[in-house]
């Protein structure tokens, strides 16, 4: 049976006035969706106090702890040894996140225990086929 896989980890929200903002996010993946991590900020730092989470490739979390990576609405590059940022462009705005690359590499590391680096596409096409068999929910 697979198992999802969660970890929080440690961050801070850059302000551009003003201090920046320490928080727990949540990195989360799902084995039925390979490809895919989440990043979950909690209610208290979102605008509407709402939960907020953004998906982005697992490849480019990846990439983003070895050097400047990501096009679009997600770029992620390293911050020294011990920081990663993720910048996030919405239509709404953009945000600013350190997290701590130590977190971000033990999850990627169970992310890949779960789902190891270069199977991703044989998982998405067994989810696709059972998707087709039992019907799409």
């Amino acid at each position: 049976m697979d198992t999802a896989v969660e970890q929080d980890v440690r961050a801070r929200i850059v302000a551009t006035a003003g201090p920046g903002r320490d928080f727990v996010a949540r990195l989360g993946y799902r084995p039925e969706d390979p490809f895919a991590v989440r990043l979950t900020f909690p209610p208290e730092v979102s605008l509407d106090g709402t939960e907020r989470t953004w998906t982005f490739a697992r490849d480019l979390l990846a990439e983003g702890l070895r050097g400047p990576a990501g096009v679009g609405d997600v770029h992620i590059w390293p911050y020294g040894p011990q920081l990663t940022v993720v910048e996030l462009h919405s239509p709404g705005g953009a945000a600013m996140i350190r997290l701590r690359s130590a977190g971000v590499r033990a999850f990627l590391g169970r992310s890949y225990a779960a789902v190891p680096e270069g199977t991703e596409d044989a998982r998405a096409d067994l989810a696709l086929l059972l998707v087709t068999l039992v019907g799409g929910a």
